[in-house]
């Protein structure tokens, strides 16, 4: 998780996933020992020397200027979140990793769960631990996991565990597999931002460890943040509906988010959130 390690794996996975036609290079003769581009052939579109390019690629230097970062990010495709993503690892100076303290909810966020109680809506910590959720929230996302279990730091659900080792998530998902992606790729970010992190070090590598889908997608190192997405889902008690699922950043806890869960007006889906509101009053 160190960041100069985050970065040199970044350069190396976004170095391969781009072919030479895709950037106007031409084909050389012989066998390419390399997916995607070599590091010579990087070095030039983005206009650096080799020597210099190999040791920022191997996380010996951490002074690339803005503009080095800007040529690769153009040599490299990459689009806005990842070009974010890259100059943050840059940015990134050597620090112990430490364990913080548990994440606390501020009261006006608990004000604003309470008076959505018609919305599902879940305050979600930066590794993805459920903090807080309203009832809805709850009977539609985790209804087979205590009500109360955010209340308790040790007990905590969090949503990016569940959604790989939990049988009830991979099953409410019916397109689980682009939910995986969109996780691991908010996951990925937060990683950028947090390499001293020794929590979500340890949730990264049980993860890793427990699930060869979730070290698949995390080595790929796709970066993109959770926004608005829309998701079917196959619920247990009123089967099938479509929900967006809305980001917003509480003021006050900016490494936080509140998961707000909408559906289409006037829509069986929204007819389907009213029957689980009433089953779980």
């Amino acid at each position: 998780m160190a960041s100069s390690q985050q970065l040199s794996e970044f350069l190396r996975a976004r170095r391969a996933r781009v072919r030479p036609a895709d950037v106007g290079l031409p084909e050389l003769p012989g066998v390419r020992r390399v997916t995607g581009l070599r590091r010579e052939e990087l070095s030039q579109l983005a206009g650096v020397s080799v020597s210099y390019y190999t040791r920022l690629e191997q996380g010996q230097s951490i002074n690339a200027s803005d503009g080095v970062l800007n040529a690769l990010a153009t040599a490299l495709r990459l689009d806005e979140h990842e070009h974010a993503h890259l100059r943050e690892l840059a940015a990134q100076r050597p620090r112990p990793p430490r364990r913080p303290p548990a994440e606390r909810v501020d009261p006006l966020s608990r004000d604003l769960l309470r008076s959505v109680g018609h919305t599902p809506a879940l305050l979600l910590g930066r590794r993805s631990d459920v903090l807080a959720w309203n009832p809805l929230a709850h009977a539609l996302l985790a209804g087979h996991l205590s009500p109360t279990a955010p209340d308790r730091p040790e007990d905590r659900p969090n949503l990016s565990r569940m959604l790989f080792l939990d049988p009830h998530s991979r099953e409410l998902y019916v397109d689980w597999e682009r939910k995986a992606r969109a996780v691991v790729g908010s996951l990925r970010q937060v990683a950028g931002r947090h390499p001293e992190d020794a929590l979500l070090a340890s949730l990264v590598g049980e993860l890793s460890m427990a699930s060869a889908k979730f070290a698949t997608l995390w080595s790929d190192h796709r970066v993109k943040p959770c926004e608005a997405e829309a998701y079917r889902l196959r619920h247990p008690v009123v089967g099938e509906l479509t929900v967006t699922q809305q980001i917003l950043v509480p003021a006050r806890s900016p490494d936080q988010s509140l998961v707000l869960v909408t559906t289409e007006e006037d829509s069986s889906s929204q007819d389907a959130l009213v029957l689980l509101r009433e089953y779980a009053s």
